[in-house]
């Protein structure tokens, strides 16, 4: 328990000056007359030291910002998909003011009991939900533009390759292990795949689906096939599965990219070693979302009924810059990566997204980065 409770309580730390940053309005600090109460439904179990703890982390900070203001509470409801349904049912009966929820497989579920619940408000972070002929209206889902984030990862991975950081023997290719082959997923890899060729054109790229989220030891196994046949640093979205690739570039002496929280320093106590070989973490600020999207909720300005798409635009994605992309990136690598994300946030570069790609389209990208 000391583990996790150290895990989030680093994660919280990062939420500081949020509201300075832009994340949220700075006026939205109504206190309701009595308490208001939030809980977080994960589907699955914290621990991951990514996207369940970073929305845990979001909970905490809604708590140590509004105190006596709100009650909150983390809901673990495990793997067991069959009972997500039940669970939800059970909460959205009981007197909560706020329900969230999280990640695309709660979509269908989430809306189902919405509608069975019309006096209750919900979010659904990492997912979406249907809007049409005012469909979902107490429903408030908000789409992350991972796309822009990994493709700033993507320039530097293969910026790493081309400037000899990653040398010929550790690997001229790039690795990618996603949990599940599901747009979220490759939304992350159309992004990665185009910021490397920005740098390197005909750069090469092994991809992996795990088929899951949860298995540490399979993502590993798939992981060292890769670094083995010529990768040099690979990008984990994978949840705890993701670990294994961690893992396995400790163990091979490559690189790898977190996800989703600072994988580096959650590890650089308990193992600095595998720390140490984290250039960085593409990051989905789920912490920060989750304290704006009840800051709104206060305020009685919670965006129901709507879909919000937050990229680097809203300080929503980013990579971690700090630690060991701040020792191993060249100068002029980095500005290269700022200039493209100053880009992005004008508008004057439109990153690819894998949402609305077609399956052939999907299998082309796929192929041409195959190695030969």
């Amino acid at each position: 328990m000391s583990t996790r409770r150290d895990t989030l309580l680093h994660l919280l730390r990062g939420t500081a000056g949020l509201a300075s940053a832009g994340v949220w309005p700075a006026a939205l600090a109504t206190v309701p007359a009595v308490p208001q109460r939030v809980i977080f439904v994960i589907n699955g179990t914290l621990g991951d030291k990514s996207f369940f703890d970073m929305g845990a982390a979001g909970m905490q900070a809604i708590k140590a910002k509004y105190g006596a203001g709100v009650e909150t509470k983390v809901l673990e409801m495990g793997t067991e998909r069959s009972r997500w349904q039940a669970t939800l049912d059970d909460v959205a009966d009981r007197d909560w003011d706020l329900i969230v929820a999280c990640t695309y497989e709660m979509g269908e579920m989430v809306s189902d009991v919405a509608d069975s619940h019309p006096d209750k408000n919900f979010v659904l972070f990492d997912g979406v939900v249907s809007y049409a002929k005012g469909a979902n209206r107490n429903i408030n889902s908000i789409a992350y533009k991972q796309n822009e984030a990994a493709y700033l990862a993507g320039m530097l991975a293969a910026g790493l390759i081309r400037d000899g950081v990653v040398t010929a023997s550790q690997g001229g290719q790039l690795g990618f292990l996603g949990g599940m082959d599901i747009p979220i997923i490759n939304d992350f890899l159309v992004g990665y795949a185009a910021g490397a060729r920005a740098v390197t054109p005909g750069i090469r790229m092994q991809v992996a689906y795990a088929g899951n989220f949860s298995d540490a030891a399979k993502g590993k196994e798939l992981a060292l096939a890769q670094f083995r046949s010529g990768v040099g640093i690979g990008l984990q979205v994978a949840g705890q599965t993701g670990l294994g690739l961690l893992a396995a570039a400790k163990d091979s002496g490559k690189y790898a990219i977190g996800a989703n929280s600072d994988q580096a320093s959650l590890f650089l106590a308990s193992d600095p070693a595998l720390a140490a070989r984290i250039v960085t973490s593409v990051l989905k600020r789920v912490d920060t979302t989750l304290l704006r999207a009840y800051a709104l909720q206060r305020a009685g300005q919670l965006p129901l009924g709507k879909l919000e798409a937050l990229g680097l635009a809203e300080n929503a994605v980013g990579l971690v810059e700090t630690g060991n992309m701040a020792r191993l990136c060249p100068p002029a690598l980095k500005k290269q990566i700022d200039e493209a994300r100053l880009a992005v946030i004008s508008g004057k570069l439109k990153v690819p997204t894998g949402f609305g790609m077609s399956s052939a389209a999907l299998a082309q990208l796929r192929a041409s980065l195959r190695p030969a």
